[in-house]
């Protein structure tokens, strides 16, 4: 049993799961990943991280769920094109506004205040940030008093002379965003081969719910799927084999 707060009080019960859309997966986390979490989904590039959130979206519009897809890698034609190609169909969610693509530039100065407006303006279930490398790399520019700190702009030559930890500065914003919509997120980040971290940043693990590795086994011809952490949820940290194929990917 766990402790639910709602309105203030607290209630024993079950906590409550959403559904990921990877087959074999939800049976693997009781259920799925807790409602309203942030789970870090990181892999090297040809791991699968895009087509895992492409089903985590297609899960929550099947649900009858808002949906919002946030992407800086590529532009959202690309996206939609290799979904499609997968048998994951996005059209006719879109024309209705349940599905929402959104492509952030990372040139923007503002970006940072385009993305989080977004998040909190439009009442998603599901949010997909895909990836959240590039903003952990990049200067912070801050107009959202909600989320701002005593300086409307931070200057990136100014953090950078001093003691500023500007990486964490970046993730915990994104962080705070997500938790304040009240969303269930997947963040994805680029892993490089041989890390011994989880993510590109080695800090979006210890601010996210749960953490989902994606790695790939080329003498063996293989892709792999290992959660190794996942708030209130029993969990294996073996790592499965999936396969990607029609559908997307699927723990075999």
């Amino acid at each position: 049993m766990a402790l639910i707060q709602t309105d203030n009080k607290v209630t024993v019960g079950k906590i409550e799961r959403v559904k990921t859309g990877i087959k074999g997966l939800d049976e693997l986390l009781s259920g799925g990943i807790p409602k309203e979490s942030i789970t870090l989904v990181s892999g090297p590039p040809g791991s699968g991280k895009s087509i895992f959130c492409y089903q985590f979206i297609a899960q929550g519009a099947e649900d009858g769920k808002r949906c919002l897809y946030l992407t800086l890698d590529k532009k959202i034609e690309g996206l939609l094109l290799q979904a499609s190609e997968l048998g994951i169909h996005f059209e006719s969610a879109i024309q209705t506004g349940q599905v929402k693509f959104v492509f952030l530039n990372i040139n923007k100065k503002l970006i940072y205040e385009s993305m989080i407006n977004e998040i909190l303006s439009g009442n998603y279930d599901r949010v997909v940030l895909d990836s959240i490398t590039p903003l952990s790399e990049m200067p912070i520019y801050v107009n959202n008093p909600e989320f701002s700190t005593e300086s409307n702009t931070i200057d990136h030559d100014e953090i950078s002379t001093g003691n500023f930890p500007v990486r964490r500065l970046h993730l915990h914003y994104i962080m705070s965003a997500l938790e304040t919509a009240k969303c269930t997120a997947v963040v994805t980040s680029e892993l490089p081969s041989g890390s011994t971290s989880y993510s590109r940043d080695g800090l979006s693990e210890f601010l996210a719910d749960g953490v989902i590795i994606l790695s790939l086994d080329p003498t063996m011809d293989r892709r792999k799927l290992a959660v190794m952490k996942m708030r209130s949820t029993k969990h294996t940290l073996k790592p499965q084999n999936i396969e990607i194929g029609k559908g997307g990917m699927q723990i075999i």
